[in-house]
């Protein structure tokens, strides 16, 4: 490689008024704008030039680049370093040619950012090491003060000038989700101390919630200042409710969180597993997108939240595990039932599975763009 040098290029004493040097306050209109992004286009069901994909936990366990980059780094010390947080959330991007990027963290960061005692065990989940078991319990709970949120933030921004015109969703656990674990004390099946407390502690119930739907709210706003254009709430363990449990115990907490957005001008995306049943609902709790798992197919689903809102989903994990005919005849299904949506975005009905070949993941997001364009 040859390199000139720079003398050989010296600035001409006299530069003609059409090769001025542009205004560095200028904006760049060559960068697309995150914010008319296919991604929130399709949350606004408005047209798009193809169905945006993204997937849930696309930045994880199955690249093998994250691995090595994690590796001897704890889970909640690697999303409070805004270096790594960027790395990582960086790597689905240029591996998949996905149409959005997700925030690497976890839904109990701010629990642990507040000052709570929270670990993320390897094959368990998070533990917290005194559980919530009473009024007192509740009112001990430390407030997310935003300005321990500045790592968040300084993430962020990096991300977004790495990104370009992808957007970035911001995310936070919703209330009901980080309630269990709390009081559960870690991951449990049944939830069976979650509802005790629920119907026997009311106002108690009440009071935690409303303090987790400030927490959250917190969270989201400090992702959207710097610079995320869309969000979703994590409610992952909603589906263990009845309709009736969820509309009046769980609803107004989980509106709280995007009534606490203000006058934020982002799509709202709200997701839970074994939700069925509370698809309207979920919807009503103030979603632009609803977050649909593979249980329920979109087109039914569609019917179930209405024509108000954008879907989001819902391609089963495991079928990524499968062969490519299989892949191939599935993706196809659910972009097919999409079209009864007023908007849809790709996504798996859960995260992506540790075992998943990130070349499915790559062929996936191109089928969907190929099968959708416009």
């Amino acid at each position: 490689m040859v390199v000139t040098p720079a003398s050989d290029h010296a600035a001409p004493d006299h530069v003609a008024p059409d090769c001025a040097a542009p205004d560095p306050a200028a904006p760049d209109v060559s960068v697309p704008d995150p914010a008319a992004s296919d991604l929130v286009r399709a949350a606004r069901g408005l047209p798009v030039s193809r169905t945006p994909v993204w997937f849930m936990r696309q930045a994880g366990r199955s690249l093998p680049e994250y691995r090595a980059l994690r590796a001897g780094t704890a889970m909640l010390e690697a999303c409070q370093d805004p270096d790594l947080v960027t790395e990582i959330t960086m790597q689905p991007v240029r591996r998949h040619g996905v149409d959005a990027a997700i925030l690497f963290s976890d839904i109990v960061l701010p629990l642990v950012v507040a000052g709570l005692d929270v670990e993320i065990k390897p094959g368990v989940g998070p533990v917290v090491a005194a559980p919530v078991r009473s009024v007192a319990d509740v009112d001990a709970l430390p407030p997310l003060e935003p300005e321990r949120l500045a790592f968040l933030q300084t993430a962020v921004r990096q991300l977004v000038g790495e990104l370009g015109g992808t957007p970035l969703i911001g995310f936070a656990g919703a209330p009901f989700t980080l309630a269990t674990y709390l009081i559960e004390g870690g991951p449990s099946k049944e939830h069976a101390r979650t509802k005790a407390f629920m119907y026997a502690e009311p106002q108690a119930w009440a009071r935690l919630l409303d303090r987790l739907a400030v927490s959250a709210a917190t969270f989201l706003r400090a992702q959207i200042d710097a610079g995320a254009v869309a969000v979703q709430l994590f409610d992952s363990w909603a589906g263990v409710l009845s309709a009736a449990d969820y509309a009046h115990r769980v609803l107004p907490h989980s509106r709280a969180v995007f009534d606490g957005l203000g006058d934020r001008n982002v799509p709202r995306i709200h997701f839970g597993v074994s939700t069925g049943e509370l698809l309207p609902l979920i919807g009503d709790a103030g979603a632009d997108v609803v977050g649909v798992d593979w249980r329920v197919p979109l087109d039914e689903a569609a019917r179930r939240v209405g024509a108000g809102r954008s879907l989001q989903g819902n391609l089963d994990p495991a079928v990524l595990l499968a062969d490519r005919a299989t892949v191939d005849r599935e993706v196809r299904r659910v972009v097919e039932e999409g079209r009864s949506a007023r908007g849809h975005i790709f996504n798996l009905g859960h995260g992506v599975l540790p075992e998943t070949d990130p070349g499915v993941l790559t062929h996936v997001a191109d089928l969907v763009h190929e099968l959708t364009a416009q």
